[in-house]
């Protein structure tokens, strides 16, 4: 399907690979990794054939259409979002493609009074979504994905993530969301030291079998070293001998014979900095009591009750919509409640990362002079090694921060706040426009961190790793889990399963003090039972048998609107030919529309329902 063969690429000097070949075939689910920096956009630019290599050719087999979903921008006209889910086809076009179009918006949390609005009346991360859309509902042969998840909620990554498990085309992603990856790719392609190197399996796989190759490469590096060390005192004791000269000198020769073993990468080691801690607060870190908040005549809250204790890790999780970030900014004191009061603790200080916290940088200063700037003032020596961890290396850190990319700003917003933590901390995605070495450093600072923590994310990689708690925000309702994610995880799919969720209903029609309730009181034991064990297998084998059932709901399904749709197709045409128009066509058309929709919205029922199950 796709091949390169011998590309090479630089710029103003510097070599990003040389000399790279990539084999894509059909069905091939491929992540590209690398540093930032490594060239891994630049590599997609010289696929699509927006960029020339140096040197070396692309080849895409004859007829393979290709889609492109770009990190940041795209272009949007005078479309509406469903035109431009739709690709702007023509009538023709626009009436197959609306129902899937519909199907896939609304799996991406569009709401179906956003489908006639504008879509440049959206923002840039909803325009995004609509791309996406329109990338999903052409299905192009081979898709190229770069970071598709940065504009989306936990909910609507699960729906993507499900989608495409069962996707046709191939598909080439660069993203930082390792649990994404690991749910979908066969195979890694990594750019370093200027090469292309390819491992099987998912993101899990490539880090232990890179780990194993590194390990070999420094054994072999090291044995390599101190061959060379004993040829080299051979050579150093008995080159001044007359009876010994030619022996040193076939010694050094077969120095200079030997094909040298590359040392191992230092700079791919994690560093481990200790962070400054902010100093201790009370055991409540802060208390809403019956708070009302509305947008206008948008009720989101109606005398909601909530409180942080010190050192709590808690995830606010929730469909699109539901008032998560609105939660967050109530809590941080960015709004203020209409009815209620917010209470913070003795000796709180409150945090709060958003995107536009940017906007709070000086851009007439250097990165490290911003990094600097602190109410407490810590050693430049510590800023130094914290703005490393996060891509701030020599040079960069005096850079302008005017001329920051958006992603280097938020590392750097990022850094500021970890230099002089409030002790309580609330982030919004704080992941988005991280790349993998970023987020790892972010974890290692809130691993240390003694705060307490509320955060909004939908990398769950980043969730399992820090969540101690889970508040799920539903119909401006509050339900607590007292586990970690995997535990809200398995208590909603069980209640799930007994409140008769398999029946169509959906996890917000439930009752909100029932699963607050269950997830609470319902602590795991250690001690089971035989008869525990034997329930627990049975509701295990139970859940997985309503799971199979409901994937082939949705396969059926599929298929039913596929064989409706081609003959929708086949009849427009007819009645669009006066040659073969007639009344009787014109009737079956019309049927046929209104059996389309109602198939449609069984469809879009059955993947919900599939998607809460798993």
């Amino acid at each position: 399907m796709l091949s390169l063969s011998n590309i090479s690429k630089a710029f103003a000097g510097r070599v990003l690979f040389a000399d790279v070949a990539l084999q894509v075939n059909r069905g091939d689910r491929v992540a590209l990794v690398g540093a930032n920096g490594a060239g891994k956009t630049t590599l997609f630019a010289i696929i699509r054939r927006e960029l020339a290599p140096d040197t070396g050719g692309v080849t895409l087999e004859r007829g393979t259409t290709l889609g492109y979903l770009p990190q940041e921008t795209a272009a949007v006209g005078d479309e509406t979002v469903l035109g431009l889910a739709t690709g702007g086809a023509g009538a023709d076009g626009d009436l197959s493609r609306a129902p899937r179009a519909k199907r896939i918006l609304s799996g991406l949390a569009f709401r179906e009074r956003d489908f006639d609005r504008p879509a440049r009346a959206m923002s840039g991360g909803w325009v995004m979504r609509a791309h996406l859309a329109r990338l999903l509902v052409a299905a192009p042969d081979l898709l190229l994905l770069d970071e598709p998840t940065n504009h989306l909620d936990l909910e609507s990554l699960v729906w993507l993530q499900n989608y495409l498990k069962n996707y046709a085309g191939a598909l080439l992603m660069i993203s930082h969301d390792r649990a994404f990856l690991n749910a979908l790719t066969d195979s890694v392609l990594e750019i370093r030291h200027q090469r292309l190197q390819r491992y099987r399996g998912n993101y899990d796989d490539y880090l232990r079998q890179r780990a194993d190759r590194e390990a070999q490469q420094r054994a072999a590096y090291d044995n390599q070293q101190r061959e060379i060390a004993t040829l080299q005192r051979f050579a150093d004791r008995f080159r001044a001998k007359a009876s010994k000269a030619s022996q040193a000198q076939s010694k050094l020769k077969q120095i200079a014979r030997l094909e040298k073993i590359a040392a191992p990468d230092a700079a791919d080691r994690r560093i481990h900095i200790k962070f400054p801690q902010p100093p201790r607060g009370g055991q409540r870190s802060v208390t809403l009591s019956g708070a009302h908040f509305a947008y206008g005549p948008l009720t989101v809250y109606r005398g909601i009750d909530f409180a942080a204790e010190r050192g709590q890790r808690v995830v606010l999780v929730g469909p699109n919509g539901a008032g998560k970030s609105t939660l967050l900014k109530l809590l941080a004191g960015v709004l203020a409640p209409s009815a209620g009061e917010r209470l913070l603790g003795h000796n709180i200080v409150s945090g709060y990362y958003a995107q536009n916290r940017v906007e709070m940088l000086d851009v007439r200063r250097t990165v490290l002079a911003e990094a600097l700037d602190l109410p407490t003032p810590v050693p430049e020596q510590t800023v130094r090694t914290v703005l490393g961890s996060f891509l701030f290396s020599g040079d960069d850190v005096f850079k302008h921060v005017g001329i920051l990319s958006g992603g280097e700003k938020s590392r750097l917003a990022l850094v500021k706040l970890l230099l002089n933590p409030p002790n309580l901390l609330l982030m919004d995605e704080p992941t988005t426009h991280l790349d993998m070495a970023s987020i790892d450093a972010l974890l290692d600072a809130l691993a240390q961190y003694q705060g307490t923590l509320i955060f909004i994310s939908h990398d769950v990689y980043f969730i399992r790793a820090l969540a101690k708690s889970v508040l799920r925000i539903s119909a401006g309702q509050l339900t607590p889990y007292a586990g970690d994610y995997d535990y809200y995880l398995s208590k909603t799919q069980t209640a799930d399963a007994r409140a008769g969720l398999v029946a169509g209903e959906k996890l917000s029609d439930h009752r909100p003090g029932e699963a607050a309730d269950d997830a609470v009181k319902a602590q795991p034991s250690i001690f089971k039972t035989r008869e525990e064990k034997k329930q627990a297998a049975q509701d295990r084998e139970q859940r997985a048998k309503i799971k199979r059932a409901a994937a082939a709901d949705v396969a059926r399904l599929e298929a039913e609107i596929l064989s409706l749709e081609s003959r929708q197709k086949e009849l427009l045409a007819e009645l669009q030919n006066p040659n073969t128009f007639d009344y009787q066509r014109h009737q079956e058309y019309e049927a046929l529309t209104v059996t389309l929709e109602t198939t449609n919205q069984r469809w879009h029922e059955a993947v919900e329902k599939l998607a809460a199950l798993q």
